[in-house]
């Protein structure tokens, strides 16, 4: 039984069959057609961030699969008044088929998988998004006449969960990218030697630098995520002040390539860290990207959960 908690876990093989599932399903849901792969399955959904795009993608993704979505609020949990997280993974696995947590400690997940007998998805935490980063290679993938190995991305502002699981991706599947966050606020340094370390095996390129506009010259696409994440509010004037010269505008998309797209996770920040004619001009895809989460989430279902 296999986990979806980190890109690290997964060989460049198994994240390519994940992503050709989550194509076809995506072409199958177009032409009306679906497949009930998880029929009679559980998902059990714990929520201790609030969400728009993860709730309703998975909700619907287990319904349109054949199977059926919990969604559990820490405020409904005795997991949320203090019940050891050990207790919650093994009544839950006695329950359901699978377990998706979207939480603040990246220690929650891993001490979740570790005692449940379900496999557990990692929808969020303050460390890694490994299923927004699926989303991502699947959008880039249909935005792009190259192949994903020739692919070059930049990241653009905080070293967050996004800029750590865009580059194990990277290192794992062997797109290229350039990760530019201003000085105090890179990816740790163990994620960054660890990519590097698989990056061997798939002739990815990754660079750092405080420099936005270094790593956009010539790129194929430029990322950016919100300065202050959930949980961070008390830093937002402090942010605001070190990531002056970061905003992706215009100016900063004209180093790209001819046909560079912008990419954004969302909740955007018109005017912060996207200009608003970037967010919402002719080179965004965010929308499309916002869309492939269902349908990466879903291949990441099926895959785990059959």
């Amino acid at each position: 039984m296999k986990h979806f908690i980190a890109l690290r876990d997964y060989s460049q093989q198994e994240l390519q069959l994940i992503l050709e599932q989550a194509f076809l399903l995506k072409s199958q849901q177009k032409q009306k057609t679906r497949h009930r792969l998880l029929e009679g399955k559980t998902l059990a959904m714990i929520f201790e961030k609030s969400s728009t795009r993860t709730r309703v993608s998975f909700e619907t993704g287990i319904f349109q699969l054949g199977g059926v979505g919990l969604f559990l609020s820490s405020q409904d949990l005795q997991m949320g008044r203090g019940e050891p997280i050990k207790d919650t993974a093994v009544v839950l696995s006695r329950y359901v088929d699978g377990i998706m947590i979207r939480t603040f400690a990246h220690e929650t997940v891993e001490e979740l998988a570790m005692h449940s007998s379900v496999p557990v998805i990692n929808g969020l935490s303050d460390l890694l998004h490994p299923c927004q980063i699926m989303a991502d290679v699947m959008t880039m993938m249909e935005h792009s006449p190259k192949p994903i190995n020739e692919i070059e991305v930049a990241y653009v502002g905080d070293g967050n969960n996004v800029a750590n699981s865009l580059v194990y991706g990277a290192a794992s599947l062997g797109y290229h990218v350039r990760i530019a966050t201003p000085p105090g606020y890179e990816i740790p340094e163990r994620i960054a030697e660890h990519a590097r370390q698989i990056a061997t095996s798939t002739n990815a390129r990754i660079t750092f630098t405080h420099d936005p506009a270094e790593a956009v010259q010539g790129c194929d696409f430029v990322y950016t995520d919100t300065w202050a994440s959930m949980g961070q509010e008390e830093e937002k004037q402090q942010r605001l002040d070190d990531f002056r010269g970061f905003t992706v505008d215009e100016k900063l998309m004209s180093l790209g390539s001819p046909d560079c797209k912008f990419l954004h996770c969302l909740p955007a920040y018109r005017d912060m860290e996207v200009s608003a004619d970037v967010c919402d001009g002719p080179r965004s895809i965010i929308y499309d990207q916002a869309e492939n989460r269902l349908h990466a989430q879903k291949a990441i279902m099926a895959y785990l959960m059959t």
